[in-house]
């Protein structure tokens, strides 16, 4: 071996004093030299008897055998002999004279050397191969808590045997975690010596064979599908919400569980070297990584449609709770494109959420259909868009953070009536005069930003309000038209309070929409009842005139009756409240008539109508029968 090629195996930190040749005779030089010779003598003929009883090509019980199951403290030894080799090697090549290197105990020391690294090789392997439920991530990422135990920069691994190590390291752990805890101190004893003697190549090739595997199965078993985003793109929605949902559920387990764990296994097994460590992670997690936070931003890119935005808000605010732990985990510079990932994930799903949502919007404004809906009741796409900016309004996060950079953008300004941002204000905190305080500056900029989300759900809620009065106007009933509008109105009010949207909007808008609903329910008591009402008479009027406005009172109150028979008020007070306002309108009225006529009328062919049955009819509007019967008078027909 050349003096070049055992320098490169020099750690880090050189061991030993380094001798410093000076001007001494030959006959000093050739003593120290057969000192140094007789010193790697000594180690070589100690480490052989221990690394030859255990090398696979000259023993058949080393061959089935594992070194660090069978003999713990051997396998201790073993370590410490091949690290004590590796130090006499490196002593002898830095002092000894150039002709030196060709002698043939450090040839002899050379070929130990490399049977003790088969050695290892082999038992590197067995560990990481039979020990795969100690070291699934789950297990490992428990660790976490107190890997640091034993990662100082001063660490030795040969100080503490991996039974001492796991000890210091799981005072509180189970057995599980214990026994986990002395695997990975076996693969850190191994990997350290391994680098340490110039063999860090073939421990990292067994460590990533075995490890990628584990990253990629470790997907599978969550159910991610690992689809080109072309793939992804082409699928329909019905396939494509499922996969979705999946990786929702797996997100975090994958971020937090699986590629956690795997990073605190690495950091612990090669704690010994940074470079080691950014490699093997690149290598084992990095592709696997990429792809799994690169499924949002393919799901982004696909077809838009206004179903799809829940969605995409479920998997912004999925990323956007991942992100912290994206960066620590994924922190080396050769898995940035990891971090960019996420970003770009970000960056495509608030997009793509943006656009949905003023699809959304547009989609309420083109509805065109012309039907109406029978008796005026609430018309499908009063709820369907309710029930849409209802869900919405739970996404508020993260619907903050996406308008923040992708504004609303209106024909004309949105009158400040439209809505009420007092709540917003009141978590303000004032900023105390002269001062500059970067939380209260926080503060305000978060309430600009709530009463900016405000705004555009105030905005998306007035289409719709639009919308509703062009379909209002395809009724011919002018009463049928208001209570249209005063039952529609009144569900977007009962929706704004049952939900987040209340204290986006404010009880302020909420009341002043109700105040409006109750107008257009007037409107409709004057619009129906008004005729009805007008039959009778206020003043003295003769007998025969009170005859006839009997007669137009009965037909009156009979096609009204028969008229609004489907008709409907969705919202029982405000049902019970039109009620009462059309008894007060017509009762008081008719019953001083009636008491006032009722014996003159004795003769009259008509059929007399008690105040208590003009009451009874009255109290049996919008009952949603859909049909009208007139009911025989309680009092006599003459």
């Amino acid at each position: 071996m050349t003096r070049k090629g055992l320098r490169n195996l020099l750690p880090c930190k050189p061991f030993g004093r380094r001798h410093h040749r000076d001007s001494q005779s030959a006959a000093a030089n050739a003593s120290s030299s057969s000192s140094l010779s007789s010193s790697l003598e000594e180690k070589v003929a100690r480490a052989e008897v221990v690394v030859m009883k255990w090398d696979p090509e000259s023993s058949a019980y080393a061959k089935i055998t594992s070194l660090f199951y069978e003999d713990r403290s051997e396998a201790r030894k073993f370590l410490a002999e091949a690290s004590d080799l590796q130090r006499a090697m490196l002593v002898f090549v830095v002092d000894a004279e150039p002709a030196s290197l060709s002698h043939p105990c450090l040839v002899r020391a050379q070929t130990l050397m490399q049977a003790a690294m088969r050695r290892l090789e082999k038992e590197f392997f067995q560990i990481l191969a039979a020990n795969r439920d100690l070291l699934d991530p789950e297990s490992v990422s428990v660790r976490s808590a107190y890997s640091s135990v034993s990662e100082g920069p001063d660490y030795d691994p040969w100080e503490n045997s991996p039974e001492e190590e796991a000890h210091l390291a799981g005072k509180s752990i189970g057995e599980v975690e214990r026994a986990a805890g002395v695997v990975m101190a076996d693969l850190r004893a191994i990997a350290d010596t391994m680098v340490f003697a110039g063999y860090r190549k073939e421990c990292v090739r067994t460590y990533k064979s075995l490890r990628k595997s584990i990253v990629d199965e470790g997907l599978y078993r969550l159910g991610f599908e690992r689809l080109a985003p072309a793939q992804i793109q082409k699928l329909d929605w019905a396939v494509l919400e499922l996969k979705v949902r999946s990786w929702l559920v797996a997100s975090s387990v994958a971020v937090r569980t699986l590629f956690h764990g795997e990073r605190v296994l690495l950091d612990h097994v090669f704690a010994g070297s940074d470079a080691v460590r950014e490699v093997v992670f690149a290598d084992i997690a990095g592709e696997a990584a990429v792809q799994f936070l690169g499924f949002p931003e393919s799901v982004a890119k696909s077809k838009r449609s206004p179903e799809k935005l829940f969605r995409l808000l479920d998997l912004y605010d999925a990323v956007t709770e991942l992100r912290p732990d994206i960066e620590v985990i994924f922190s080396f510079d050769s898995t940035a494109a990891i971090r960019a990932q996420a970003l770009a994930s970000l960056s495509k799903l608030a997009e793509a959420a943006s656009a949905t949502l003023a699809d959304f919007e547009s989609a309420i404004m083109k509805e065109s259909s012309r039907s109406t809906v029978p008796g005026g009741g609430v018309h499908p796409v009063t709820r369907y868009a309710m029930n849409y900016i209802s869900l919405l309004a739970d996404y508020q996060s993260a619907l903050v953070e996406i308008l923040a950079d992708f504004p609303i953008q209106t024909p004309t300004p949105i009158p400040a009536f439209l809505f009420d941002t007092s709540q917003a204000q009141t978590e303000q905190q004032p900023a105390v005069s002269g001062s500059s305080s970067t939380p209260a500056s926080s503060s305000s900029s978060e309430g600009s930003r709530r009463s900016a989300i405000a705004a555009r759900f105030a905005w998306l809620i007035l289409s719709l309000l639009c919308k509703l009065d062009e379909k209002a106007a395809a009724y011919r009933d002018v009463g049928l038209s208001y209570l249209f509008l005063a039952n529609n109105l009144q569900y977007i009010v009962n929706k704004v309070r049952s939900c987040r949207l209340r204290e986006l909007l404010g009880e302020e808008w909420a009341t002043r929409q109700a105040a409006k609903a109750r107008q257009h329910a007037a409107g409709y008591e004057r619009a129906a009842w008004g005729r009805v009402a007008a039959t009778i008479p206020i003043g003295n009027v003769s007998a025969g005139e009170a005859r006839g406005r009997m007669r137009a009172f009965n037909a009156a109150l009979e096609e009204v009756c028969a008229a609004e028979s489907g008709w409907v008020v969705a919202d029982a007070a405000m049902r019970e409240e039109v009620r009462a306002n059309v008894r007060r309108m017509i009762l008081p009225a008719y019953r001083g008539f009636y008491t006032l006529w009722e014996s003159a009328m004795e003769d009259a062919a008509a059929v007399l109508l008690s105040p208590d049955d003009v009451g009874n009819r009255l109290g049996e509007l919008f009952s949603g029968s859909g049909s009208y019967r007139p009911k025989a008078s309680s009092s006599q027909t003459v």
